[in-house]
């Protein structure tokens, strides 16, 4: 069993900031997205959702440009991943969402996800790409499951996506 370090408040905010410039999606990126996104939703108006778009729209950008997975920028991805994991498994969870993306990230816009084709990874693109490549070459063969579902329909209609890496008892 690994011993946890304790970590100073200066390297830890370091570290979150790194880890907020580097990491698929950080937790403050997908705070300012639901931040904004609830915004616009309270406010109705015109304005409001434009700002909602462009936040949506700079996301989708952002998502879409894959990171550079040198060998530290891993580490700094899958050492958050394990805490997290971790702590879901201490809750009693057998599963977690890893990541939230909008369905502009998948050539269908999810609509492979959303029919259970076995075909959806080759819709992806750009870093949730890497994150399903991730789980495909390190994760599934240490157990983990993948899968991904359309988890938001506003208006009816797929909106975001997302992934969920489980490792309870597989349904027969």
């Amino acid at each position: 069993m690994e011993t946890l370090k304790t970590k100073s408040k200066s390297e830890d905010a370091k570290a979150q900031q790194e880890l907020g410039d580097e990491t698929f999606m950080s937790a403050a990126d997908l705070r300012t997205y639901m931040t904004e996104m609830q915004m616009a939703r309270a406010m109705k108006s015109v304005d409001g959702m434009d700002k909602a778009g462009e936040a949506r729209e700079a996301l989708i950008k952002r998502l879409a440009e894959p990171i550079d997975l040198t060998p530290e920028r891993l580490k700094e991805i899958v050492q958050p991943l394990k805490t997290k994991l971790r702590g879901a498994a201490e809750r009693g969870q057998t599963e977690l969402m890893v990541m939230r993306f909008p369905n502009a990230l998948c050539t269908d816009h999810g609509r492979a996800i959303n029919n259970a084709d076995s075909s959806w990874p080759e819709t992806l693109t750009g870093r949730p790409r890497q994150a399903y490549e991730l789980w495909r070459d390190q994760l599934r063969s240490a157990g983990f499951r993948l899968s991904a579902m359309i988890i938001e329909w506003p208006g009816g209609l797929p909106g975001d996506v997302g992934f969920f890496l489980k490792w309870g008892e597989a349904k027969k």
